[in-house]
Order: structure tokens, then C-alpha cells, then sequence
């Protein structure tokens, strides 16, 4: 098992991709739609991840795109978010 990734940079990583999605995760959690141990446990299967630079250079490359990437581990959970907030 690998060792899990920095935290403010996965952090920073999941809220881009959240972003990037049209799920804004700061306004699901003002609005109670996810709490902290939500919003910690995505923190960390995103810290799990062993592709951090694909998903930077998926980031980098699709300001706006209608799913996360390929393989990221908070998809269910961002497609939820995004659906909620419509």
C-alpha cells in the first residue's frame, strides 16, 4: 500500500475537480449537503490516489467538463454534489 498524499494538495486537487465539474463542495458543505467527515473521508480517498498527476493534467487542460476524470475515486460522490445543485 502506497503512502497517502500530502493533504493541502489533495485538498486543493478534489476542490478544483469539484469545480471543474459544476459540484462546488465549500457551497455543499455552507449548505449542509455534506458535513465534515464527508468532506474528510473525500479528502482522503483523493489522498489514496496514485495518478495526482493525471489529475492535475486533466485540471490543466478542461476548465469546465461534465465528469471527473477517468478513475477518480470521489466521481459518485462529485456527480451527486453536482446533481444536488441544480
Amino acid at each position: 500500500m502506497n503512502p497517502l498524499g500530502e493533504p493541502l494538495r489533495h485538498l486543493r486537487l478534489l476542490s478544483r475537480m469539484g469545480d471543474t465539474v459544476g459540484a462546488d463542495l465549500s457551497g455543499a458543505f455552507a449548505a449542509g449537503r455534506i458535513g465534515h467527515q464527508e468532506w474528510a473521508a473525500m479528502v482522503t480517498a483523493c489522498r489514496g490516489c496514485e495518478a495526482p498527476e493525471q489529475c492535475a493534467a486533466y485540471l490543466a487542460e478542461h476548465e469546465r467538463a461534465s465528469a471527473p476524470m477517468p478513475g477518480c475515486r470521489n466521481a459518485e460522490e462529485l456527480k451527486r454534489l453536482k446533481e444536488l445543485a441544480r
